[in-house]
């Protein structure tokens, strides 16, 4: 790949428009779920897959369920992308549907 096409594809990368939404975290085993909200569901993943793969997530139980079970017994779900028109909403809306997501999983809260 030359220089000019390596370029490109960074440009690409750092013009993609961010995702907002609600994303899960699931043990399989157990059937646990973890809700939250982010503005960025593509970089999600890595970043809460990092801090457990540390063994210092702030999440107690998720960090206990990770260390029994290792991290093959985990998925990440996008449950929900938020969209709208007026982006000062995005914050209220990611709010609103972590609310509404955790209580129709029976999921905890991720963090907070």
């Amino acid at each position: 790949m030359d220089n000019a096409r390596k370029k490109e594809i960074a440009r690409e990368y750092r013009e993609r428009k961010q995702q907002a939404g609600i994303f899960a975290v699931h043990c399989v085993p157990t059937g646990q779920r973890w809700i939250a909200a982010t503005r960025n569901l593509d970089k999600q993943q890595n970043g809460v897959w990092f801090q457990l793969r540390m063994g210092n997530h702030i999440n107690k139980p998720l960090q206990a369920a990770w260390k029994e079970h290792g991290e093959a017994a985990f998925s990440y779900d996008i449950v929900e992308e938020v969209t709208d028109e007026n982006a000062l909403l995005i914050d209220v809306l990611l709010k609103e549907r972590d609310r509404h997501w955790r209580k129709e999983l029976g999921a905890e809260k991720l963090v907070g």
